[in-house]
C-alpha cells in the first residue's frame, strides 16, 4: 500500500506543470542522455524482467530514502587538496567503493539497488519505454533529502554514463536547495568531491559526464562565494592553478581549464544558472570575481597556452596538447567577452562612448555582433605590455604556415579559437590605453592588422582560392577583424593603419575586399547563401560603422581623399551588381511585394546610401546619368523591345536613389542628409544642383504615368510601387520645406548650394506644382490599378500619409483641385469602395488629418462633416430600412457596411482637437444604427468585429474631450452595446461544433472580447485624462460602475480556455489589475458569481508562465488586500461578505477571498517554481494579506512547522516565520517604507527555508 502511494506521488509530481524554476534540476530528457548507447540499454534490459522489476527496484529505492545520510558538521574541511577524504567518507560511509568503513551489507545492497533503478530508468528513457515511470525514478533521486551518499556511489561505481550524469545533476539540485542548512565544511567538501572526481577521471572518454560534474562544482562554488573567506578561495584556486599549469598531466590540465570556463560562465549574468536568490547576490558575486580573480584566470590561461604551444608547433601531426591549447584560447575569449562593469574604482563604470575613439553603439543597424572590450587600466600589463598579442599572432601564423597545404586546418577548433581571440583583441578600447600614450593603441591595432592581413590580402587571390575549395572561414574572420578595428577608431586612424605596410590605406583595402565579394556575388547569383553573403554583410557593417558620425548627429564621418575615391569606386560596382541582379530577376517568378522587398533590403540599401554619401560629388551625378540613360532606353524601345529587364533595373535604381537622397522618417522629422547639404559648394543656380537634377528627373518620369498610353506600356504595377515608395520617402524630406525646418548642422546654413537645394521645392518655387503632381499620381494609382493591393497600400499608408504628416503641406493640399478630386472620389467613386479594409481605413484617416490645413477650427470641422456625410447617411438609411433583416444579408450590403465601418474607424483614429467636434457628431449620428446592426449581424462575426473596433477607436479618441453630459451619452451607448452583445449570446461558443469550427469560433470570439476589453480600458482613461471644462462628478456618472457592469457582462464569456490567447490574456489582466488598483471599492458591487469568476481568473493568472501576467495578478491582490485592510481600520466594511467566510446550504464552509489568496500565495512562494523577479511584487501582495488575516497566517505557519520531522528544521522555520513579520522594524502600516522592509524580509525568509520545505 505504501509503495502504491509513493508511486502515485511520483506520477503526480511528474505531471505537475513546470514554470520558471528557482533551482531547476536537469531534465531526465536532457540531450546528453541520448549519448547512451543501445548496447548498454540492451545489457540492462537483460538484467530486468519486464516492468515488474523496475517497480520492485523503485520500491526498494523508496525504502532507502529515510536512511539517506545527513551530513555532520563537527569536522573541518581541508581546502588544501582537491579531494576531502573525511568528507567523502561521510558522504558514502566508506572509501574507494569497497564496502568497508562502516557500511554494512544491508546498506550496500540498498545503494546497489538504487543504482540499478537509476540505470534502468536511464535505459528506459533512451529507448522510450515507459518513460513516465523512468522519469519518476530519476525525479525521486533529485528530490530526495541529501541524496549525496547514493549519488557518490553511482558516480564511483555505475558503468552507465547517463546514470552518473543524473547523479551529478541530483547533487547540484539537492545542494542548491539545501544550501542554507548544510554545514560550512560540508559545502566546501561537496565542491572538493566534484573536482576530485573530475581530476581522477580526467582521461575518461565520456566527456559530457565530466563537464556536468565540473559545472556542478562551479555552480556550488558560486553559491558559497559570498560565504567562503578570501583565504579559503585562495587555497582552493591554488589547486586549480596547479592543475592548469600542467603539474598533473595534460588531461588534468584540460579539466582545470574547463572548470574555469564553467565558473566564468556561472558568474556572467547572461549564462548564469538560476539559484532562487536575489539579483544582488549574483551582482555581488560578479563584482567580486571581476575585481579579484578574472585577470588571474586570464593569466593562468596564458601560461597554460604557452606551456603547450611549442609542442604543437614542433609536431607534424595532431598532439594531445592541441586540446589543452584550444581550451585555453576559448577561456581567454570568454573572459574578454565579460562586460567589465566594475572596471573603474569598484563601482559600475560609466563608460563614455565618445571617448578614446569609441563610436556610439549602432548594433541595432547591423547584422554582425561586435563586442567592445573595455577591461580597464589594470589589464594593460596582461594584454598589452606582456607581448601577449605578438605571441598569439606568431602562434597562429606559425601553425598556419606549417599546415598551409592542409585546407581542413582552417576550420579545426584550435584555429577557429585563435582567430576568435585575435578578432576580440581588435576591439580592445577604453582606459586600458593610457591617455598620455596615444601611440600605444595605434601600435596595438597595427600589430593585429599585420597578423590579419594574410587572411584577406590580396582579395582576388584569396577569393579565387575559396571558390576553388578553400575554406572561407579565415577570410570571414578577417572581415570581422576589420569591423572590430573600425568600431574603436575614427575613419582617419583606420585608414592610416595600413599605410606603413602598403602603398594605400585601409579604406582602399576595405573597398577592394568589398568589391571582390560583390564580384563573386555577381558571378554566383544563386539563392544559396555562401561565404560571400556573410562577408558582404560584415563588410557593409564595417562601412556603416566607419561612416556613422562620431558625434552621433546622424551625419557622415569625414574621409580622406583616397577613402572618398575608394567609396565612389565601390558604390559604382555595387550599383552595377544590383542592376545585374534586377535584370536577371525579370525572367524569374517573384511575387514579393514592394513593402516586403524594400524591408528585406533596407539595411543593405542603408549601408549603400552611406557609402554613396561619402563620395556625393561623384555618386549623385553618376546616379542621375544612370537614371536618365535607363529612361531614354525605355522610350527608345517602346513598342519594339521587351522593356521588362529595363523596368526591373529602374525599379532597383529608384530604391537605391531613394535611400541615398533621404533617410527613413518613421517616428521623427526627416532631415536632408548633411552630406548632400555640405557638398556642391560651387553650385549657385538651383537648376544645376545635382540633387535637384536627380530629383526632378525622377518626378518628371513619374508624372508620365498620368498618361494612359504611357501607363499601359511602361508603368507596370510593380514599377508604380517603386515610384510611390520613392515619392513618399522623398517628399517627407524635400517637399515644401519651411524656414527653420530641416536645417541640419548650423555650419551648413550659410552655404549657397544649400540655399539652392532648400528653395527649389518650397512654396515659392516648384513645391506646389510638384505637390499637385504627387496627388494626381496617388489618385491614379488608386483608381487605375484595381486589385493591386500592395500598390494601394503603399499609396495610402506611405505616400498620402507622408503628405499630411507636415502641417504646412496640409495648408497647400486643401487648395489643390487634385486633392478635392481625391476627396470627392473617396465619397462617391465606387472604385475606391473596392479598396481593401486597411487601405479604406488609412485613406479616411489621411483625408481627415488634412483638415488641419483649414484656417479655423470651424472650417476644419465642416470639412470633416462634408467628407464623412455620405458614410454616416448610408448607415442611417440602411438601419431605418423596413426590410433590414433581409436586406442586410445581401453580399453587396455586407460589403458596403464593412467598407463604411472601416472608413468611420479611420476617421475616428484621426481625432485631433481641431476636428474633435465633427468626429464626435459623426459617432453620435450612427449610435443607433450601430446598435441596430449589432443585432442584425449577430451571426456575422466579421461585421461584429468591425462594429466593435469602430466603437473602441471612437471612444478612445473622444472620451478625454467630452463634457459631463456628453460623457453620459457615450457611457449609456457603451452599456447598451454591451447588453446587446451579451443578450444575443454573441460571445458564447457552442460546444457542439466540430474541432475545426470550434477553434475558428474561439478565434473570432477572442477578437471580439479583446475589443470589448479595450473599450472598457478606454472608458477607464476618462478619470485619468480629462480635457473637459467641468468634472464628470457633476453628472454623478461613475466610470467605475460602468466598467464593472461591463466586466459583469464580459467575464462569463471569458473562459480559462480563451485566456490561453496571449493578447487577450494580457488585455484582460491589465484591465483587472488597473480596476482593482484604481476602483477597488466598487468590486463588491459585482454579484457573487461575477465576483467569484473574476478572482478565479486571477488565480488562473497567478500560475501562468508569463511573468507580466503574474505580476499584474499580484498587483491586483495587493490592491484588493490593502484596500480591505485600510477600510477595516477606518471602521468600514471593506470587501464585506466577500472577505468573510460563509457556509453554503449543504453545510460546507467556504473561506473568504483574502484567506484563500493568502493560502494560495504562501504555497506559491514556498513550493512552486517561479522567476525570482516576482519576489518583490509577491511581497507587496503578501504583506497586506497577512495583515488582513493574521490568525490564518499564524495557523498556516504552525501547520508548516508541525509537518517538519526534523527538529532542527522545525526550529529554523519557526524562527524564520517570526523574523518575517518582525525584523527590520516592520510595523502594521501600509506605507512605502514598510513595503520595502517586508520585501527584504521575504527574500531572506525564502533563502532560509525554501530549500528544505521543497525537499520531498
Amino acid at each position: 500500500m505504501e509503495f502504491d502511494v509513493q508511486l502515485k506521488k511520483l506520477q503526480i509530481g511528474l505531471s505537475a506543470k513546470n514554470t520558471v524554476s528557482i533551482s531547476p534540476a536537469l531534465s531526465p530528457s536532457d540531450p546528453f542522455l541520448r549519448h547512451f548507447t543501445l548496447l548498454n540499454a540492451a545489457t540492462f534490459l537483460l538484467r530486468s524482467t519486464l516492468h515488474l522489476l523496475l517497480l520492485l527496484l523503485l520500491y526498494t529505492f523508496q525504502s532507502t530514502r529515510s536512511d539517506f545520510f545527513y551530513l555532520e558538521s563537527d569536522e573541518t574541511v581541508d581546502f588544501s587538496g582537491c579531494r576531502n577524504q573525511r568528507f567523502e567518507e561521510k558522504m558514502l560511509g566508506f572509501s574507494n567503493g569497497s564496502g568497508g568503513g562502516g557500511v554494512g551489507a544491508e546498506d550496500l545492497a540498498q545503494l546497489q539497488s538504487t543504482m540499478r533503478a537509476i540505470e534502468l530508468a536511464c535505459s528506459y528513457i533512451q529507448i522510450n519505454s515507459n518513460p513516465v515511470a523512468a522519469e519518476a525514478t530519476i525525479l525521486s533521486l533529485h528530490q530526495s533529502p541529501q541524496p549525496y551518499k547514493a549519488c557518490r556511489y553511482i558516480l564511483e561505481n555505475s558503468q552507465v554514463a547517463n546514470a552518473r550524469f543524473q547523479a551529478a545533476a541530483a547533487i547540484r539540485e539537492s545542494a542548491i536547495r539545501e544550501w542554507s542548512f548544510l554545514a560550512t565544511d560540508d559545502k566546501g567538501g561537496l565542491i572538493s568531491f566534484c573536482l576530485g572526481y573530475v581530476m581522477q577521471h580526467a582521461n575518461s572518454s565520456e566527456g559530457y559526464v565530466l563537464s556536468k560534474v565540473s559545472s556542478v562544482a562551479a555552480q556550488l562554488m558560486k553559491r558559497g562565494w559570498l560565504e567562503f573567506t578570501p583565504a579559503q578561495k585562495e587555497v582552493f584556486f591554488y589547486q586549480i592553478n596547479q592543475a592548469i599549469l600542467g603539474s598533473h598531466g595534460l588531461d588534468v590540465q584540460f579539466i582545470g581549464v574547463n572548470f574555469l570556463e564553467s565558473l566564468v560562465s556561472e558568474f556572467s549574468p547572461s549564462t548564469s544558472s538560476a539559484m532562487g536568490l536575489p539579483r544582488e547576490f549574483h551582482e555581488n558575486c560578479r563584482k567580486s570575481l571581476e575585481q579579484n580573480f578574472l585577470k588571474s584566470f586570464y593569466q593562468w590561461a596564458q601560461d597554460a597556452a604557452l606551456s603547450v604551444t611549442s609542442k604543437i608547433i614542433e609536431s607534424h601531426s595532431s598532439v594531445p596538447e592541441v586540446k589543452v591549447c584550444n581550451a585555453t584560447l576559448r577561456l581567454m575569449h570568454q573572459i574578454l567577452n565579460w562586460e567589465f562593469p566594475y572596471s573603474k574604482g569598484g563601482t559600475r563604470a560609466s563608460i563614455n562612448v565618445f571617448s578614446d575613439g569609441i563610436r556610439p553603439d549602432n548594433a541595432l543597424s547591423r547584422k554582425t555582433e561586435c563586442v567592445i572590450v573595455q577591461p580597464g587600466a589594470s589589464w594593460c600589463d596582461v594584454l598589452l605590455s606582456s607581448s601577449h598579442v605578438g605571441w598569439l599572432i606568431n602562434f597562429y601564423s606559425s601553425v598556419r604556415q606549417k599546415f598551409d597545404l592542409e585546407g581542413y586546418w582552417l576550420d579545426c577548433p584550435v584555429a577557429v579559437s585563435a582567430r576568435k581571440l585575435i578578432v576580440q583583441l581588435c576591439s580592445l578600447a577604453g582606459e586600458i590605453f593610457p591617455s598620455n600614450n596615444v601611440q600605444m593603441r595605434d601600435q596595438h591595432l597595427l600589430l593585429l592588422l599585420t597578423g590579419v592581413l594574410p587572411w584577406i590580402d590580396p582579395p582576388d587571390v584569396i577569393s579565387k582560392e575559396i571558390e576553388e575549395g578553400r575554406s572561407g572561414s579565415e577570410m570571414i574572420d578577417g572581415c570581422r577583424a576589420l569591423l572590430s578595428i573600425g568600431t574603436v577608431t575614427t575613419p582617419v586612424v583606420f585608414d592610416q593603419l595600413l599605410r606603413s605596410l602598403r602603398p594605400f590605406g585601409t579604406l582602399t583595402l576595405l573597398s577592394m575586399l568589398m568589391g571582390e565579394v560583390v564580384k563573386v556575388l555577381m558571378a554566383n547569383s544563386t539563392d544559396e547563401e555562401t561565404w560571400s553573403y556573410e562577408a558582404r554583410d560584415i563588410l557593409l557593417d564595417t562601412w556603416t560603422t566607419l561612416l556613422t558620425s562620431m558625434d552621433g548627429s546622424g551625419g557622415n564621418a569625414w574621409l580622406p581623399p583616397e577613402g572618398i575615391h575608394a567609396a565612389a569606386s565601390l558604390f559604382s560596382l555595387i550599383v552595377e551588381s544590383e542592376l545585374k541582379v534586377a535584370s536577371a530577376s525579370a525572367t524569374t517568378e517573384d511575387d514579393a511585394d514592394c513593402l516586403a522587398s524594400v524591408s528585406a533590403m533596407d539595411e543593405r540599401l542603408g549601408s549603400y546610401a552611406l557609402i554613396a554619401r561619402a563620395a556625393v560629388d561623384a555618386t549623385i551625378p553618376f546616379l542621375a546619368k544612370l537614371f536618365s540613360d535607363h529612361v531614354a532606353r525605355l522610350h527608345q524601345g517602346r513598342g519594339t523591345v521587351d522593356p521588362t529587364e529595363t523596368l526591373e533595373e529602374v525599379y532597383s535604381l529608384l530604391l537605391i536613389i531613394g535611400h541615398v537622397l533621404a533617410d527613413e522618417g518613421e517616428g521623427e522629422t526627416a532631415l536632408v542628409p548633411d552630406a548632400l547639404q555640405s557638398h556642391f559648394v560651387d553650385v549657385v543656380e538651383a537648376n544645376n544642383h545635382p540633387v535637384v537634377v536627380l530629383s526632378s528627373s525622377i518626378i518628371k518620369f513619374a508624372e508620365q504615368c498620368l498618361d494612359a498610353e504611357m501607363r499601359s506600356s511602361i508603368f507596370s504595377p510593380r514599377l508604380m510601387e517603386a515610384v510611390i515608395w520613392f515619392l513618399a520617402r522623398w517628399s517627407f524630406t524635400y517637399l515644401l520645406l519651411v524656414e527653420e525646418c530641416n536645417l541640419g548642422s548650423n555650419k551648413l546654413q550659410s552655404l549657397p548650394s544649400r540655399a539652392c537645394l532648400f528653395t527649389y521645392f518650397n512654396e515659392h518655387n516648384q513645391g506646389k506644382f510638384v505637390l499637385d503632381i504627387i496627388v494626381r499620381i496617388s489618385l491614379t494609382s488608386l483608381t487605375s490599378y484595381p486589385g493591386e493591393k500592395d500598390l494601394q497600400e503603399l499609396t495610402c499608408f506611405q505616400l498620402l500619409h507622408a503628405l499630411v504628416r507636415r502641417r504646412n503641406i496640409c495648408f497647400h493640399l486643401l487648395s489643390l483641385d487634385s486633392w478635392r478630386n481625391l476627396a470627392n472620389a473617396f465619397a462617391n467613386d465606387k472604385t475606391l469602395f473596392l479598396l481593401n479594409s486597411v487601405s479604406q481605413r488609412s485613406l479616411a484617416q489621411t483625408l481627415v488629418l488634412s483638415a488641419y490645413g483649414m484656417r479655423s477650427s470651424d472650417a476644419s470641422n465642416q470639412y470633416v462633416k462634408d467628407l464623412m456625410a455620405h458614410m454616416t447617411s448610408s448607415l442611417v438609411d440602411l438601419s431605418n430600412s423596413s426590410d433590414l433583416k433581409n436586406l442586410a444579408q445581401q453580399p453587396d450590403i455586407i460589403m458596403l457596411v464593412s467598407c463604411v465601418l472601416e472608413r468611420l474607424r479611420g476617421a475616428a483614429s484621426a481625432t485631433e482637437p481641431r476636428t474633435q467636434r465633427a468626429i464626435y457628431e459623426m459617432g453620435l449620428s450612427v449610435m443607433n444604427p450601430v446598435l441596430r446592426l449589432l443585432e442584425v449581424y449577430k451571426h456575422e462575426s466579421a461585421v461584429i468585429y468591425l462594429l466593435l473596433k469602430f466603437v473602441v477607436d471612437w471612444v478612445d479618441g473622444q472620451l478625454s474631450y467630452l463634457e459631463a453630459h456628453e460623457t453620459a451619452v457615450v457611457i449609456n451607448f457603451c452599456m447598451s452595446l454591451l447588453q446587446i452583445y451579451s443578450s444575443h449570446n454573441i460571445g458564447k461558443i457552442s460546444l457542439s461544433l466540430s474541432s475545426t469550427l470550434l477553434n475558428e469560433a474561439k478565434t473570432e470570439k477572442y477578437k471580439d472580447l479583446r475589443a470589448l476589453l479595450q473599450l472598457l480600458s478606454h472608458l477607464c482613461s476618462k478619470d485619468m485624462v480629462d480635457f473637459s471644462s467641468d468634472s464628470i462628478e457633476t453628472q454623478s456618472t461613475n466610470i467605475s460602475q460602468v466598467v464593472y457592469f461591463g466586466l459583469h457582462i464580459i467575464t462569463p464569456l471569458i473562459t480559462l480556455e480563451l485566456l490561453k490567447y496571449p493578447k487577450l490574456c494580457f488585455d484582460y489582466f491589465s484591465l483587472i489589475s488597473h480596476m482593482l488598483e484604481v476602483y477597488p471599492e466598487t468590486l463588491a458591487q459585482l454579484n457573487n458569481d461575477a465576483f467569484s469568476h473574476v478572482l478565479t481568473t486571477v488565480d488562473f493568472g497567478l500560475h501562468q508562465q508569463d511573468v507580466d501576467i503574474v505580476t499584474m495578478c499580484l498587483r491586483a491582490l495587493k490592491a484588493l488586500a490593502s484596500y480591505h485592510y485600510k477600510e477595516k481600520n477606518a471602521g468600514n466594511s471593506g470587501l464585506g461578505s466577500h472577505a468573510a467566510g460563509h457556509t453554503d446550504p449543504n453545510g460546507v464552509f467556504h473561506e473568504g477571498i483574502l484567506s484563500r489568496f493568502l493560502r494560495t500565495l504562501l504555497h506559491f512562494l514556498l513550493f512552486e517554481d517561479y522567476s525570482t523577479d516576482l519576489v518583490s511584487t509577491a511581497a507587496d501582495a503578501l504583506f497586506p494579506l497577512i495583515l488582513c488575516e493574521p490568525n490564518l497566517y499564524q495557523g498556516l505557519g504552525n501547520e508548516l512547522i508541525e509537518k517538519q520531522a526534523n527538529p532542527n528544521f522545525k526550529t529554523r522555520l519557526a524562527n524564520a516565520l517570526q523574523v518575517l513579520t518582525t525584523s527590520n522594524q516592520l510595523s502594521s502600516s501600509l506605507d512605502r517604507l514598510n513595503y520595502q522592509r517586508f520585501r527584504k524580509n521575504l527574500n531572506n525568509f525564502l533563502v532560509e527555508v525554501r530549500g528544505f520545505l521543497k525537499t520531498r
